[in-house]
């Protein structure tokens, strides 16, 4: 592997931590470590890997807000109790760092609901609002790994 490769798969394995734990643009890393690959080595192949792994990534993108968002509207969560909850989510990183931006977005959520339904209704409502983050996550590091995986086609049919 060349040192570039090396760099490369760093900055991917960043980016899929990244869409585990939401600090850093994980689809934005991977897409841009990618990119510069394909600049490196040149070629139809390193382009081809590239248009394959930013379409991966972008159709991640897309899915990761249309299916949750599906399931939210089906269980009555509005979008109202998610920016609060990533409002809250925001304040608790730097309160409580690494996570307090789970516990932030937990607690955010909770309100929301418990001002909006009550507090009897609130968790059942907060557990669908977790649960369709959890799937959004698990759809956008899909992408990644898949894109992830392109590329490491690519760097051996380089």
């Amino acid at each position: 592997m060349t040192l570039v490769e090396i760099a490369v798969a760093i900055a991917i394995a960043a980016g899929l931590a990244g869409m585990i734990v939401p600090i850093l643009p994980g689809a934005v890393l991977i897409a841009a470590a990618i990119l510069v690959w394909a600049l490196e080595v040149g070629g139809s192949t390193a382009w081809i890997v590239f248009g394959v792994a930013l379409a991966l990534l972008v159709l991640g993108s897309v899915v990761k807000f249309l299916v949750p968002g599906r399931r939210l509207q089906a269980a009555g969560v509005p979008n109202r109790s998610l920016w609060a909850g990533a409002g809250l989510g925001v304040v608790g990183f730097f309160v409580i760092p690494v996570i307090g931006i789970f516990v932030g977005f937990v607690l955010g959520i909770y309100l929301a609901e418990w001002q909006r339904v009550g507090r009897d209704a609130a968790w059942p409502s907060t557990k669908h609002a977790l649960k369709a983050t959890g799937l959004s996550i698990l759809i956008e590091l899909a992408a990644g790994v898949l894109a992830a995986a392109a590329w490491a086609v690519g760097v051996v049919l380089t």
